[in-house]
């Protein structure tokens, strides 16, 4: 299945969902003032619920697909501070209470699209809720120290508010697991942190790529033209890692896509032979993939969309060896992984897989594993699973 389970009149091909009007679905997303991988996942949640209403606690209006903007559209009173969607990281404290307050009331299933509180969402007894959870919240568990490790003035008198901030929505966070019917995991390595930190059960479905996308461009010559970076510059991203280990290899080309507040810091200790390009338009993407040499993906992530883009694209990846990055590279096959956090070892690497002249066809097969129709297909099962197992419950209690 490639689209949404609801033909334009309503009509559903899944039995539980058939029994859910499907203008009662909510779907709920922390906030909307980026376009990253969260987003692509909650567009592929639009397509599959096309009547459903989005529930946002910040929204930036125009910032997201032509199809999230298109759907009906609330926020929460987060949102009616000055300035929310510029400054949303510094409202968290508010998150909670703010999640809680939205009106749900009116909707007999919520899928919630969670790394953050989207998740602590209050639904009517009887609505089903199945979170699609990116990560546990990380910087109430296992990446605190990440988030306090900045060097900005403000975040160091910022620093001791921060971690008490951080304390109270970990207790919050584990409080309110028992609101959520289903959890679905974008990962193995998000479903184990799940099964650590809350504790439950989760199915994992990979996060949507659209393959034929980046397929479409065709490869540069051989070799390309730059290695390449993309994504948020956040500390726990560690773009910092690449810049000091390409400063090693003034041979080499670097070009780094995307934005954020780590930026001027890297622009700083960046050499000659590194580019800051900043945020590109969406069908800019795969342009800049297919002149790559190799995407280079220094940081820990839960999940990663951009390691399968870049496999879609015909790249191959360079990959710090934890996290979602080991269930989407094929180490020596469509990529390469390198386990000491170092400069000189991500360089050493870099040149390693140069000597493998990884073939794209290779890297595009394995993408093809996770490409947007499978994910479509995968999620709708996992809700009708949670509406079945629901109605079940029913019965017996009956």
């Amino acid at each position: 299945m490639s689209e949404s389970p609801f033909t334009a009149k309503g009509e559903c091909n899944r039995p539980a969902l058939a029994q859910i009007q499907p203008e009662r679905v909510a779907l709920v997303h922390d906030w909307l003032v980026t376009a990253r991988g969260g987003e692509r996942v909650l567009d592929a949640l639009c397509e599959l619920f096309p009547q459903a209403t989005v529930h946002t606690l910040v929204r930036a209006p125009g910032i997201a697909s032509p199809r999230i903007e298109a759907m009906r559209h609330v926020t929460s009173l987060a949102d009616r501070v000055p300035g929310a969607s510029k400054r949303h990281r510094w409202l968290l404290p508010l998150y909670p209470v703010a999640i809680e307050h939205l009106d749900l009331t009116g909707f007999d299933l919520v899928v919630s699209s969670s790394h953050c509180v989207a998740k602590g969402a209050i639904v009517r007894p009887g609505a089903v809720h199945v979170c699609y959870c990116h990560t546990p919240v990380r910087y109430a568990w296992d990446r605190t120290d990440d988030y306090l490790s900045g060097s900005s003035p403000v975040l160091k008198l910022a620093r001791p508010a921060i971690g008490l901030a951080a304390s109270w929505l970990r207790n919050w966070d584990a409080r309110t697991v028992g609101r959520v019917d289903a959890f679905v995991a974008n990962s193995q390595n998000t479903a184990n942190k799940i099964k650590e930190f809350y504790p439950r059960d989760a199915r994992v479905v990979a996060p949507p790529t659209e393959c034929a996308q980046f397929e479409a461009v065709q490869r540069s010559q051989p070799g390309g033209d730059y290695d390449l970076v993309l994504g948020g510059m956040v500390p726990y991203k560690r773009v910092d890692l690449a810049v000091r280990a390409w400063a090693l290899m003034p041979e080499r080309q670097l070009v780094i896509v995307g934005d954020g507040p780590e930026r001027p810091r890297l622009q700083q200790m960046a050499g000659a032979n590194v580019r800051f390009v900043g945020r590109v338009a969406e069908e800019e993407l795969a342009g800049w993939y297919a002149r790559a040499r190799m995407l280079v993906f220094p940081g820990e992530e839960d999940a990663g969309i951009v390691p399968v883009e870049a496999q879609a694209a015909g790249v191959p990846v360079l990959a710090f060896g934890r996290g979602g990055a080991l269930e989407t590279v094929v180490g020596g096959k469509t990529g390469l992984f390198f386990d000491d956090p170092t400069p000189e070892a991500l360089a050493k690497a870099a040149r390693a897989l140069d000597a493998l002249a990884i073939g794209p066809e290779a890297c595009r097969a394995q993408a093809r594993r996770f490409d947007r129709s499978v994910f479509l297909r995968e999620m709708a099962d996992c809700v009708e699973l949670a509406l079945g197992q629901r109605k079940g419950q029913a019965r017996s209690a009956a």
